[in-house]
């Protein structure tokens, strides 16, 4: 009886520590080779103006070709090869000035755009886009918002100036919610949280009911016409 205690013991340290393998382990959504799973939102293929250049994942206008004028599809492109439901994601990026994007995360298709369904890790050239568009930007547009709903805190974010490499990470669960800038946590939140609620239902997305109600979803970069730049994209499921 003694060994057979011993022998489950050891059994389920050993599915223990496999496990916490397993969710130790980066899948890599991009390695700089490849565009593989990579496609338009609801689309097939690639939209005009993305290409791999020296391992970065780019779209620049430039890149946008002649016979690419017609095209009416999506700009905004997800990684399609698989959805996601808690994760730990890390992206490194960069934008010129008065550059804008952002990150998507539990992304669903089948809608007018991804804004009004999936949450939005908001990146921007926050010292000039103002000034450049001409446009008056409230604190919930700004980088490492969770768009138009949590605001980061100032004190601890670090961002970058246009055209250098910062890094962004999300971590997502049901529990709670972090937005890292560079090294430092800028944001928490709980998700489905009645003060998310409140938040969802008398804001941008009060006239969007779908807007963040789905638990699982795709990994998507909005393209708003900047140019833009993704490497060492990587995300760990937990």
């Amino acid at each position: 009886m003694r060994n057979f205690v011993l022998v489950f013991i050891l059994v389920s340290l050993s599915c223990s520590d496999q496990h916490r393998k397993k969710s130790n382990d980066w899948i890599a959504l991009f390695d700089g080779s490849s565009l593989n799973g990579w496609r338009a939102y609801n689309g097939e293929v690639m939209p005009p103006g993305w290409k791999i250049i020296d391992s970065v994942l780019t779209f620049t206008t430039e890149q946008i070709l002649e016979e690419d004028y017609d095209y009416t599809g999506s700009r905004d492109i997800i990684f399609g090869a698989e959805e996601f439901d808690n994760f730990e994601l890390y992206v490194e990026w960069k934008i010129p000035e008065g550059g804008n994007s952002g990150i998507f995360y539990h992304l669903k298709e089948g809608y007018e755009g991804a804004s009004v369904v999936a949450p939005e890790y908001q990146l921007l050239d926050d010292e000039n886009y103002a000034e450049i568009h001409n446009y008056e930007l409230k604190d919930w547009q700004l980088t490492a918002a969770d768009y138009a709903m949590h605001v980061p805190d100032t004190l601890q974010k670090t961002l970058y100036p246009p055209n250098n490499w910062n890094s962004s990470r999300i971590i997502f669960t049901p529990e709670n919610v972090e937005h890292w800038l560079n090294g430092k946590k800028v944001l928490s939140f709980v998700p489905w949280s009645k003060e998310w609620y409140q938040k969802k239902n008398s804001g941008k997305w009060n006239n969007a009911p779908d807007y963040g109600k789905f638990r699982i979803g795709y990994i998507g970069f909005q393209d708003h016409g900047s140019n833009l730049y993704f490497k060492n994209i990587k995300i760990k499921k937990l």
